[in-house]
């Protein structure tokens, strides 16, 4: 006890952290594994170790487990931790948005993207009326319907391209029609879903003022026009230039910085951090392509790897299962009907349109129907922007899990070999086969 009592309260919490992420590591390491052996992306075994790890679980043994494992004052080192993390995670994804993987499908993409968005939207949109009244307060201030509505549109929206990549590569489906196609469509509603995202920040921070509203707006237009016009050629120059020379550890250092302090201007700026991470990571240049990935998107890759699961454990502290009351199974069912109807919905009506077999429009809205991180990195964003309590963050986590599970197990069976049955083999200029697990994003969150 006196060795205990000798030691700095503020190092304690540091010891604390240092050894809530080992925890971390551990359980998301073998919750993702046994998930892979289930036929399912480490993302679902890791956002279960999150739940585990929560009061929905270790919360409920006796002596208070949760609260020993990650006090309340330990929490907020956790949660900065896994903004780092967080933060460049988002900056490669940006990096990574190839518009190759549009080009050779563009149309038909985007009225898969736009469809399945606009329905899922739509539907989320409109089961915001019964849900709002029970939900409007949040830490004592009311959110205006208008955000929280905008909100659970942009969550039933969302699909998840890094989870998608992976569960293409575990099916088959990477050189297949279907696969290309989902893999661009999930690239535009990545962008439109960081929109959405961006334009409920900016409702949320105007607070019903539309001086404030018309400001932020203004100001996030600058933003994107210097990032496009200005920091995109001389990212460029400076990539060239030290590449030439090898500098690769100044250049590493400097885009890192770069990803930080965007992610710094949106959010003065009244749109979330991750926005702003995203679009430096848009604008960074793609060649030298072989060293880039070498030199500075594998180290990145490797930080995330490592500060990521923090996110899913955080993530699951907030989940509260024991919380939600027999009404809110009721909404939670209709919350997971809602997001797989619009998905699914909205994904079928162009690509039969387009042609399209009944089995790949099935699994084309299947895999538009993936949630994972992507759903939990705007859930966490709308949390911290005071959107959402405690039991319907805990019912939208549930629906990302249920969907991003989901999609592995009804998929149609294909061996590696076997081409599509009712649409012709990709051309053999076809870039999706040599996008379709970018570097980096296949990797790292599935």
């Amino acid at each position: 006890m006196t060795l205990l009592a000798a030691v700095n309260p503020r190092e304690m919490q540091v010891a604390v952290m240092l050894a809530d992420i080992a925890v971390v590591l551990v359980a998301g390491a073998l919750l993702g594994r046994v998930a892979r052996r289930l036929r399912q992306p480490a993302v679902v075994g890791e956002i279960t170790a999150g739940i585990l790890l929560g009061p929905s679980v270790l919360g409920l043994l006796p002596g208070g487990l949760t609260e020993r494992l990650f006090p309340l004052d330990v929490r907020p080192l956790l949660s900065a931790v896994s903004q780092v993390g967080l933060i460049l995670f988002m900056f490669v994804v940006g990096w990574e948005f190839e518009r190759r993987l549009i080009r050779p499908h563009a149309k038909l993409a985007a009225g898969v993207s736009v469809s399945s968005i606009a329905m899922a939207f739509g539907l989320g949109y409109a089961l915001a009326f019964p849900l709002y009244p029970e939900h409007a307060t949040v830490g004592g201030h009311e959110i205006p319907f208008t955000a929280f509505a905008t909100f659970l549109g942009a969550a039933m929206s969302v699909t998840a391209f890094p989870v998608l990549a992976r569960i293409l590569t575990e099916n088959n489906l990477v050189n297949t029609r279907v696969g290309a196609l989902s893999l661009a469509s999930a690239a535009i509603d990545d962008v439109l879903a960081w929109c959405l995202l961006a334009y409920v920040s900016a409702l949320v921070a105007a607070d019903g003022n539309y001086a404030e509203l018309a400001r932020i707006g203004a100001l996030s237009v600058v933003y994107v026009a210097l990032m496009l016009l200005v920091v995109r050629p001389l990212a460029a120059r400076l990539t060239w230039r030290l590449a030439a020379t090898e500098r690769w550890s100044l250049l590493l250092s400097l885009l890192c910085a770069g990803a930080l302090l965007s992610a710094w201007v949106t959010t003065w700026i009244g749109i979330h951090a991750i926005f702003g991470a995203f679009l430096f990571g848009f604008v960074m240049p793609r060649e030298p392509a072989r060293l880039l990935i070498e030199h500075v998107r594998k180290p990145i890759d490797n930080v995330s790897t490592v500060l990521l699961p923090v996110f899913f454990i955080v993530t699951g502290l907030g989940v509260d299962l024991g919380a939600l009351t027999g009404g809110d199974v009721v909404a939670l069912v209709a919350i997971i009907t809602v997001a797989c109807v619009g998905k699914l919905v909205g994904a079928l009506v162009p690509a039969r349109l387009a042609g399209m077999s009944w089995r790949d429009t099935k699994d084309l809205g299947l895999l538009m129907n993936t949630r994972g991180l992507t759903e939990l990195i705007i859930l966490n964003a709308a949390v911290s922007l005071g959107v959402l309590d405690g039991r319907m963050f805990t019912m939208l986590v549930i629906m990302a899990l249920v969907t991003t599970a989901m999609a592995g197990p009804l998929l149609s069976r294909r061996t590696a070999q076997e081409p599509d049955r009712d649409e012709p083999a990709p051309e053999q200029d076809d870039p999706a086969p040599k996008t379709a697990e970018p570097a980096g994003l296949g990797r790292l969150r599935t």
